[in-house]
C-alpha cells in the first residue's frame, strides 16, 4: 500500500498527469487488475478516491503516508550518495528496499547525519517531518526558447542510463544551461553547460525532458 501511494504522489509531482489504474501499473511494475485490486482496497480503508474508468486521486489521509514514504526514500538515496560512495544512477533500487526497513530513529539519525537536507541526488524535495514540501519552480529544458537560460534544479531517476549518459557530459544540479538553437529536421536542442568549463553538447528530445530548470 505505502508503493502505491507513493507512486500516486510522485507521478503527478513535476507533470500534470491523470493517475490511472492503469499508468499505476505500469510505475509499480504489476498487472492492471493487480492495481485494481490495489486501489479498491486503499479506497476502502479512506486512502484515495477513484470512480470506475476515472483518475485515483489520494485523500488527505493518502497523502500524509504517500510524503512520509518519498521523505524515507530521498533521505536514503541522498544518504547512500552522500556516505557510502554510491553513484545517483544506482541508489533507487536499493531505496525502494531500505525505506521499509529504516525505523523511524533511524531516519532521523541519517536526517541529522546530512544536515536536514531539503532535496536528493536528483533534485527531488525531501519531504520535512511534518510533510511539508518546498519544491523549486521549475520546467522542462526542453520548453524553454533558444536564448533562454535556466539553472539545473531536477534531472529524472527514471532512467539509469540516461543518468550514466547525462554524467559523460557532465550534466549536474546547480550547472547554468543555454538553449541555444533547435536541430533541424527533429534532431534534438543544442546547449550550452557553464560552469568552470564550457561545453555545448546537442541533446535529444528525451534529455531535454528529463531535465528541470529554473530561472537563471
Amino acid at each position: 500500500m505505502q508503493d502505491y501511494l507513493k507512486q500516486i504522489c510522485t507521478a503527478g509531482e513535476w507533470d500534470d498527469v491523470q493517475i490511472t489504474t492503469s499508468l499505476l501499473a505500469s510505475l509499480v511494475g504489476v498487472s492492471p487488475s493487480t492495481s485494481s485490486e490495489m486501489i479498491r482496497k486503499l479506497a476502502a480503508v479512506g486512502m484515495v478516491t477513484h470512480r470506475p474508468y476515472g483518475a485515483v486521486a489520494l485523500t488527505d489521509a493518502g497523502r500524509s503516508v504517500a510524503l512520509r514514504m518519498m521523505r524515507r526514500h530521498r533521505l536514503v538515496e541522498t544518504y547512500l550518495v552522500a556516505e557510502l560512495g554510491y553513484t545517483w544512477d544506482e541508489v533507487h533500487d536499493e531505496a525502494e528496499v531500505l525505506e521499509h526497513a529504516i525505523s523511524d530513529l533511524m531516519l532521523s539519525r541519517i536526517d541529522a547525519k546530512l544536515g536536514h537536507p531539503t532535496r536528493d541526488p536528483h533534485g527531488d524535495p525531501i519531504p520535512d517531518a511534518d510533510g511539508v514540501v518546498q519544491r523549486p519552480d521549475a520546467r522542462r529544458l526542453s520548453l524553454l526558447e533558444p536564448g533562454e537560460s535556466g539553472i539545473i534544479a531536477r534531472i529524472s531517476d527514471e532512467d539509469p542510463e540516461m543518468l550514466r549518459y547525462f554524467d559523460e557530459l557532465a550534466v549536474a544540479l546547480d550547472r547554468p544551461v543555454t538553449v541555444l538553437r533547435r536541430l533541424p529536421f527533429g534532431a534534438g536542442t543544442a546547449i550550452a553547460l557553464h560552469g568552470p568549463s564550457e561545453v555545448t553538447v546537442d541533446m535529444g528530445d528525451l534529455a531535454t525532458r528529463a531535465i528541470w530548470v529554473t530561472r537563471a
